[in-house]
């Protein structure tokens, strides 16, 4: 690199900076560092920036709006509570139930005129609307756009009131009976744990555990697949179910965790005071909750699959403890 003298027309000393590199008078070439000289409109490269050219648009794309959530994938608090079916609504609404208001569909058919009727009474307001205002309703919870779903009837209310094991406890004592417990580890499907507490309700169980985490809670398809019987069953919530297991163990009850690797409940003794823990569809009991068992039992089997349906296994359960206790003294 050197500075050079040199003069200009007028005979003016002029120092200019050089250098000894390639592209050394890079001003004159028309870029820096060896780019493309300038074109025409002041541009360095292929494209024009000048004032007037029409740039290339990017062509506006509309969005598809975004499909509904699925009420599963949602927070319980950005949900209203709904009961819908026939049975489901009835029940509630016999139950005493605090229900904000009922959508019923224009012209009530028989069964549906009693419901309204019991509701009027009850002094709930009732709104008679077309199908399609129903389908809307139950849309975000899966059972939109199929009237056998909803059956004609929506209920608005105030959510589920979850009890605690002690209630659980104590409701067997007010009827002088040794408690019947229903424990639910890690169930996920809210129609098994409908079909489970409908269940557990006819086999005369006093209650049903099932946890905060890794569980479904009662949601308004558990309720339908219920067909009320979360109307009438306590149902407590807890964080942990291991140590649930153990305040009904300090009580007196006795474990007893549905499981494959069990005893036949044929020959297993089920009388008494009693948990029945039933496990995740996929899974079964976790470690920890088999670990506090104080046995397993299982269902007798015979075909060529070797697994049942939570919910069926459950209610199979609870009605061979029904039967056993009809052979001893409760």
């Amino acid at each position: 690199m050197a500075y050079r003298k040199s003069t200009d027309e007028g005979g003016r000393s002029r120092q200019r900076y050089t250098s000894d590199r390639p592209n050394a008078d890079r001003r004159e070439n028309g870029g820096r560092f060896g780019d493309k000289p300038r074109n025409e409109s002041g541009s360095r490269g292929g494209r024009s920036y000048a004032y007037g050219d029409e740039r290339p648009r990017r062509e506006k794309v509309n969005k598809p709006a975004p499909a509904p959530v699925p009420a599963e994938e949602k927070e319980p608090d950005e949900l209203p509570f709904l009961i819908f079916g026939r049975n489901a609504v009835k029940e509630a609404v016999k139950a005493g139930r605090s229900i904000d208001k009922i959508l019923v569909q224009t012209e009530p058919d028989g069964s549906l005129k009693e419901i309204v009727g019991l509701a009027k009474d009850a002094k709930i307001i009732v709104h008679e609307v077309n199908r399609k205002k129903l389908d809307e309703v139950c849309l975000p919870f899966g059972h939109g756009g199929n009237t056998a779903n909803h059956q004609g009837i929506v209920a608005y209310t105030a959510g589920v009131e979850y009890c605690e094991v002690s209630d659980i406890l104590a409701l067997a004592n007010e009827k002088g009976e040794k408690p019947f417990v229903v424990v639910l580890d890690g169930v996920e499907d809210p129609h098994n744990l409908g079909s489970i507490i409908r269940s557990a309700d006819c086999a005369g169980a006093h209650g049903v555990i099932l946890g905060k985490h890794r569980s479904a809670p009662v949601t308004a398809a558990a309720v339908k697949s219920s067909a009320g019987a979360s109307e009438h069953m306590l149902i407590a919530r807890v964080v942990n179910i291991s140590a649930a297991l153990e305040e009904l163990k300090a009580a007196g009850l006795w474990i007893a965790g549905a499981d494959m690797a069990g005893q036949s409940m044929y020959k297993q003794d089920m009388t008494g005071a009693l948990a029945l823990v039933i496990g995740n569809e996929g899974d079964g009991l976790s470690r920890l909750v088999k670990e506090r068992c104080d046995y397993l039992v299982s269902i007798p089997m015979s075909g060529h699959v070797d697994s049942l349906n939570a919910g069926v296994a459950a209610g199979i359960l609870l009605f061979e403890k029904r039967r056993q206790n009809g052979c001893a003294k409760n």
